[in-house]
């Protein structure tokens, strides 16, 4: 048998980072712009915003979506239901907004993408990050779900049942593993400084599902957001990859929508891949007329080519 160099076409995807309520209708139009095939949104869409959440399920591009914590923000908690804006005994914003999303909403479940010969795996939703578990009412009347070793379980039968052997893992907080500073990935930014608040059962299942043998080529999340909280000085550090050559990446830009003189600049992060490794992540800056205003490259694979038998 002999290696040949195979030329792959490139697949183009978007992640959106937490939203927050900063979803317009020229976002739309900027994504397809940009020729993207794939758009993952990575929750929070504002606090139970049904009306944001609509406007997302119409987008006609490929697309998935996790829930984050900010989407359960007046039914999570006793706090939340205190505030809560409408009458809890006639409406549920939480199961409006899943059902808008219908399959494309992955948490504790998988979208398979035939055309791109690959599968996303949604970890656990409305997560709210770290080592307690948050949200156990939640969790357990909405899932079954009472613990982190639960909630890895689905995670993993959702990845063991994907159709294609490629994985992209999306959830709203990322995993544990990413480093403890408080410039990580998910590290923590806010008094007392440092550790480490990622989730241990997203952990837990990427290391399950990587042992049964499925390529885990990205794993992308938001909820611990670019600009830190305890300083101004430095940005988070938004890419970290594995010895097993998975690429994780935080995409919470917040905001995602800024004014820059006399331009409105919408963002969204860019990821290229060919076969089933990731070749390129870029942080994009789109203005007026759909242009890209800015590029911030901050992850290429040392080489583009893929050896096939």
């Amino acid at each position: 048998m002999t290696s040949q160099i195979t030329q792959l076409r490139t697949l183009k995807i978007a992640v959106v980072g937490d939203v927050h309520d900063q979803w317009e209708e020229e976002d739309g139009i900027a994504l397809k712009a940009l020729g993207v095939d794939l758009v993952l949104f990575v929750g929070d869409f504002g606090n139970e915003s049904v009306s944001v959440v609509r406007a997302i399920a119409k987008l006609d591009i490929p697309k998935a979506a996790i829930m984050g914590n900010h989407d359960a923000w007046y039914t999570a908690t006793e706090w939340g239901r205190k505030k809560c804006p409408y009458d809890r005994t006639k409406e549920d914003w939480v199961q409006e907004q899943l059902d808008l999303l219908g399959e494309t909403q992955v948490g504790y479940g998988k979208l398979d993408f035939p055309a791109f010969n690959l599968t996303v795996v949604g970890s656990r939703p409305f997560s709210w990050g770290g080592p307690e578990w948050k949200f156990a009412d939640l969790c357990k009347e909405r899932y079954g779900v009472t613990s982190f070793e639960d909630s890895a379980d689905l995670i993993v039968k959702a990845a063991k049942s994907a159709d294609y052997e490629t994985i992209l893992f999306l959830g709203h907080n990322g995993p544990t593993g990413l480093g403890d500073r408080p410039e990580d990935p998910c590290g923590k930014d806010w008094h007392p400084i440092g550790g480490d608040f990622g989730d241990p059962d997203f952990a837990e299942a990427i290391s399950r599902t990587l042992t049964a043998g499925k390529t885990v080529a990205l794993v992308t999340f938001g909820h611990m957001h670019h600009t830190m909280r305890h300083t101004k000085q430095a940005i988070r550090k938004r890419i970290f990859t594995s010895i097993e050559g998975t690429v994780y990446l935080n995409a919470a830009s917040v905001p995602r929508i800024v004014e820059k003189g006399t331009q409105t600049l919408r963002t969204f992060a860019i990821v290229c891949m060919e076969g089933s490794a990731v070749s390129q992540v870029s942080q994009v800056w789109v203005g007026k007329d759909c242009k890209i205003t800015s590029e911030e490259i901050l992850y290429e694979l040392p080489s583009k080519v893929v050896q096939s038998a």
